[in-house]
């Protein structure tokens, strides 16, 4: 009995065992004659998601930074015109200190000036007498000079009627004689009240120059005098004050710096090709507007001012080259010279340009933009400024959309799916086999619904490089229906 009961069993699991055989010899020999197509399917093309704006035809005036040092144009050096003693010092004589065009600063003693402008007007006093006698002298020098004319006459009139006389034999010859030789004393006397006259000329000719030399030499005792107090010749700010009451200056010497802080300038280099950026058609100098930005712990001071000129030399070793705008500023600035500053200078406005983020093109500018069916290609635009996180480009199609950020998944011939809200995420990355988050219609989940799935995908038991990546997927503000539907599918199949 025990023997039927085992061959009954052994024939049971030969006849499985044939039924298995025979089924698996069937679907062996259906895969091998079944068509290519059908053995092998090609997987579903993948698209992956990205942001994208669109080229806009816009004008943009580009800014040039720059680093720079205050500094002041008009610096006036106040210096002691004359040797003596500080016997008067302003209490505003001081480091820092603010002036108003016309102060007095500070007084020399002015004894030795004013014995000077004393000995000066006596100068010129004597000069003055001293002409007048000279003029008096002329007029008496002529007046004799007009007598001994008349005497001379006389004396020839007299010394012909003696020849005449002498010709009627009335006279003699000695008595000729006598009259030749008083004609010739009288002429005599006459050449010497010429040498009186000439004389008395030239004196008022010296007592002229005499008379101009002592009204000179009073001009400049009386300017000695002036400058023995030294006053404010306009607004400014005092510097270098290195004197002290009582102590004796010496002439020409240094006594302080007085600074005009209204007139302030910059001093900047650029490079070469921001230069250029700064010329117009003629080869000139732009008078480009300008920005000064003095930063003083967590507050900004900031001044306009306008491009002027550019530095006469280059330096050796230095490039670029050297520029100097001036400062539209008050009295009450706080900017000083040898301040460190930023300087911004607005370039001429550029048209026909697009600006778009660093991010979105190669350094070469190479840009992806979006074609037909989604797909990506690749144009090559003229990158012209780089400004902070963007780029101002030329050469691109105005219209189209471009993608903002050049993942390295993305590329030409790649199709995406295009999203556009401000301050979106960034796509994110998907590995091969990974559900895909790009698939369908993008929605908006509510707080607890939300929750719920991640919960669920915390409990799960699939890998853990792949529940991070739904996790961040569903922490997006917008997720893929497809995969909410996939992971609450899962949900009800396990329930």
């Amino acid at each position: 009995m025990r023997f039927v009961l085992r061959s009954i069993m052994g024939f049971g699991l030969f006849a499985v065992m044939v039924c298995a055989i025979g089924y698996g010899v069937y679907h062996l020999h259906a895969a091998a004659t079944a068509p290519q197509e059908t053995r092998s399917r090609p997987p579903a093309e993948r698209s992956f998601l990205a942001n994208t704006a669109t080229f806009e035809d816009v004008t943009v005036t580009p800014e040039i930074t720059a680093y720079g040092q205050i500094r002041s144009w008009r610096t006036l050096q106040l210096r002691a015109s004359s040797d003596g003693q500080l016997v008067e010092m302003s209490e505003r004589f001081r480091d820092g200190a603010q002036v108003k065009a016309g102060d007095v600063l500070l007084r020399i003693d002015p004894a030795e000036a004013t014995s000077r402008l004393l000995d000066a007007r006596a100068n010129l006093s004597d000069a003055r007498s001293d002409k007048d006698e000279a003029e008096e002298a002329i007029v008496a020098a002529e007046r004799e000079l007009e007598a001994t004319r008349k005497q001379v006459e006389l004396r020839k009139q007299a010394l012909e009627r003696q020849r005449q006389l002498m010709d009627k034999g009335y006279s003699t010859m000695a008595l000729v004689e006598q009259e030749q030789l008083s004609v010739a004393a009288i002429e005599q006397a006459l050449n010497n009240r010429l040498q009186s006259v000439l004389s008395a000329r030239k004196r008022i000719e010296r007592s002229d120059f005499a008379l101009k030399r002592a009204e000179v030499a009073l001009k400049d005792a009386e300017r000695i005098l002036a400058e023995t107090t030294v006053t404010a010749p306009f607004d400014g700010i005092l510097d270098t004050v290195g004197v002290t009451l009582g102590r004796r200056v010496s002439p020409n010497e240094e006594l302080a710096n007085l600074i005009d802080p209204t007139a302030l300038e910059v001093r900047f280099s650029v490079s070469t090709e921001q230069f250029s950026r700064l010329l117009g058609s003629d080869g000139q100098l732009l008078p480009q507007p300008v920005r000064v930005i003095l930063t003083l712990g967590e507050r900004r001071i900031i001044a306009e001012g306008l491009l002027e000129r550019v530095a006469a030399v280059v330096g050796e070793g230095e490039a670029g080259r050297t520029l100097f705008a001036s400062l539209d500023v008050g009295t009450d600035t706080v900017f000083r010279p040898g301040d460190f500053v930023t300087v911004e200078i607005e370039e001429p406005a550029l048209s026909q340009v697009a600006v778009v983020p660093v991010s979105a093109a190669t350094e070469d500018g190479r840009l992806l933009v979006v074609g037909a069916d989604n797909r990506l290609e690749e144009i090559q635009a003229r990158v012209l400024r780089r400004r902070g996180d963007e780029l101002i480009v030329a050469g691109v199609p105005f219209g189209r959309e471009y993608v903002r950020e050049r993942l390295p998944q993305l590329g030409s011939g790649i199709r995406i799916e295009r999203r556009q809200p401000a301050g979106a995420a960034a796509p994110v990355a998907q590995a091969p086999g990974a559900p895909s988050t790009a698939e369908g219609e993008m929605v908006r989940l509510e707080p607890e619904r939300r929750a719920a799935l991640l919960a669920q995908l915390a409990a799960s038991a699939m890998p853990d490089d792949r529940k991070a990546r739904l996790i961040e997927a569903l922490n997006q503000p917008e997720v893929s229906r497809a995969l909410v539907e996939r992971i609450e599918a899962r949900a009800g199949r396990r329930g």
